[in-house]
């Protein structure tokens, strides 16, 4: 119900500022909930989670609209709405496994990454196999949905197209733009929030700081 009661206000006000402050919120929300969820400290992961969303979800979300769907009006609340709020929904469940993929990596096997950089390997080199593992580990549900989808189980934008009267091909091919959209934003968050948060995490001799929040003692 309280979807469906702000959904009717931004609808009806329609104006581009005020969905741009909508995805903002979205975005700090988000953001929140990526660092609540992988127990990364917030001074130190919130600004390149939230620069990472934003980043994305306006360039890629953008060029869908404006380039490929060629809206004269690309911040229309009836489209800039639901694709903002696609795009946001992947990002964050793709940089939750990768970050905590990455960082706990990096915390468990610290010794690796030691002996990389002390056997001449530059930083970059040394995290490069933290990155890939990271990636692949969050990109794999994604990978495996894609693998099935139509036979398995049928999408929820296909389902909602089927159900408002499109055809079939007409749906699919929604579909699979927005199968390429949510994964291409994905990529470019997690690339840019693993930039960013390198550059935090570690400190000037190349050692990584203490980044997780600590459990409660019982």
């Amino acid at each position: 119900y309280l979807i469906g009661l702000y959904l009717k206000y931004l609808f009806q006000w329609n104006s581009a500022w005020i969905n741009l402050l909508w995805v903002l919120v979205m975005v700090v929300v988000a953001s929140f909930t990526a660092t609540n969820r992988t127990r990364l400290k917030k001074h130190i992961f919130l600004a390149p989670i939230a620069a990472g969303f934003f980043g994305s979800a306006l360039v890629v979300g953008l060029y869908f609209l404006a380039l490929v769907l060629r809206l004269d009006h690309p911040f229309d609340a009836r489209y800039f709405i639901p694709i903002m709020g696609i795009l946001m929904g992947n990002m964050l469940s793709v940089s939750v496994i990768a970050l905590n993929s990455y960082f706990d990596g990096l915390q468990r096997e610290h010794q690796l990454y030691q002996y990389l950089l002390g056997n001449g390997a530059t930083h970059i080199e040394a995290i490069t196999p933290f990155i890939r593992k990271a990636v692949e580990k969050s990109f794999a549900p994604c990978v495996a949905n894609m693998a099935v989808m139509g036979i398995v189980s049928l999408p929820g934008t296909m389902i909602g197209q089927l159900l408002g009267g499109s055809l079939p091909g007409v749906a699919i091919k929604y579909q699979m733009m927005i199968i390429i959209i949510t994964f291409a934003a994905s990529m470019l968050s997690l690339a840019i929030t693993l930039y960013l948060a390198d550059r935090r995490s570690f400190d000037k001799y190349g050692n990584l700081r203490e980044i997780f929040i600590p459990h409660p003692k019982s």
